[in-house]
């Protein structure tokens, strides 16, 4: 009886909630919201305006930290393992490298975004 009462209010309240998302942002509508671009382009200028490079140098350097960070995400499980001083070892080389390249990004000014 308590897994019943428990999955009708989950059902319940997950249907209201998916009700409010839905017809809770059609109330309040603009000009701008309704447009096809709402990332603030001019939808009437050109389509072929040139990135700069800086943007793309600065998300690659993202995505490298963050798939970095994620081989760090399991260390915590295998540092119970029998060869715990392998694992830090490897770990701490990994944090520094990171620290390393940082440095070297922060000192060669790629995290800036002026040109």
């Amino acid at each position: 009886m308590n897994m019943l009462i428990s999955m009708i209010t989950n059902i319940s309240l997950s249907s209201i909630l998916v009700l409010i998302a839905f017809w809770l942002p059609q109330l309040n509508t603009y000009a701008e919201k309704s447009s096809p671009y709402e990332c603030g382009f001019d939808p009437m200028g050109s389509a072929r305006l040139p990135f700069s490079m800086k943007f793309f140098l600065v998300a690659i350097t993202f995505l490298l930290f963050d798939l970095e960070i994620a081989l760090l995400l399991p260390l915590p499980w295998a540092s119970q393992t029998d060869n715990v001083k392998t694992v830090l070892i490897m770990a701490l080389t990994l944090i520094s490298m990171l620290a390393l390249s940082l440095a070297y990004e922060w000192t060669q000014k790629g995290l800036e975004w002026n040109e």
